[in-house]
């Protein structure tokens, strides 16, 4: 059986690094991209022959679309595109030089995500197969009290996701949503307020591998938070707006 071809943005630390060893180790191709060059390299180092680096920011069309068309060249039209890349950090509108912040969140992680896909969608219609997969997050069920930009940009995203997986029907391509929960990343270690069900990142790509590998067109990971995500959905706006206007708020420091 030919080795995977797989593309993940956000590669260079947390989940999308998790991701990308987790293909690594099943013997995949992998184009990771990711501003910091650096951890890419090291990546290269470990996994020689495998990886293929493109230093790059998703904001950037034209860059993505130049990584997409080497890495096609090299290896192929990929199986499994995971825009992966997002940042996270508490916003408030009434500050205006939070207006950059909401710019660079909504930039990155909802348009950042159709970028990514853009360059590949076609070639791999013309095959016939191939996953596009939006990482989205819990955040975007419900509005979060100091992350509107945030919970905007996942629910933004949530919604996105689901348009290409109408538009994509009968092409033999599939659009997966996938929600993750809480995961040990160094976006979540500066969060003051529990966490529950929370993931260390390479448990958390190993079901997100498998959830993209079932079939499914959405999930959330762990399933536990997709409880907690239809409660808080559930909620009247009163009572919700009653129990978390209190709770306590990401830093708004970009990290």
């Amino acid at each position: 059986m030919a080795a995977q071809r797989v593309v993940i943005s956000g590669a260079s630390s947390g989940l999308g690094l998790a991701l990308a060893r987790y293909y690594l180790e099943q013997g995949a191709m992998v184009a990771v991209l990711a501003r910091r060059a650096d951890c890419l390299q090291d990546l290269s180092k470990q996994f020689p022959q495998q990886v293929y680096c493109y230093p790059l920011d998703v904001r950037d069309s034209t860059a993505v679309q130049a990584a997409a068309q080497s890495f096609i060249a090299h290896t192929g039209v990929p199986d499994i595109v995971i825009a992966n890349a997002g940042i996270s950090v508490g916003t408030l509108t009434e500050y205006a030089e939070d207006i950059d912040v909401f710019q660079q969140i909504m930039d990155i992680n909802m348009l950042g995500v159709m970028k990514t896909f853009q360059p590949f969608l076609v070639p791999m219609r013309e095959v016939k197969q191939g996953s596009l997969v939006g990482i989205a997050s819990v955040a975007g069920f419900r509005g979060l009290p100091g992350a509107g930009a945030y919970s905007a940009s996942k629910a933004a995203l949530i919604s996105y996701m689901e348009s290409l997986r109408v538009e994509l029907r009968g092409s033999g391509m599939r659009a997966v949503t996938i929600c993750p929960g809480y995961i040990k990343t160094p976006m979540t270690v500066v969060n003051p307020y529990p966490m529950p069900f929370i993931l260390p990142a390479d448990e958390a790509a190993r079901r997100i591998a498998r959830a993209i590998a079932s079939g499914k067109s959405f999930a959330v990971v762990p399933w536990q938070m997709g409880l907690v995500g239809r409660v808080l959905k559930l909620l009247p706006n009163g009572l919700y707006d009653l129990v978390f206007s209190g709770a306590p708020r990401k830093p708004r420091k970009l990290p």
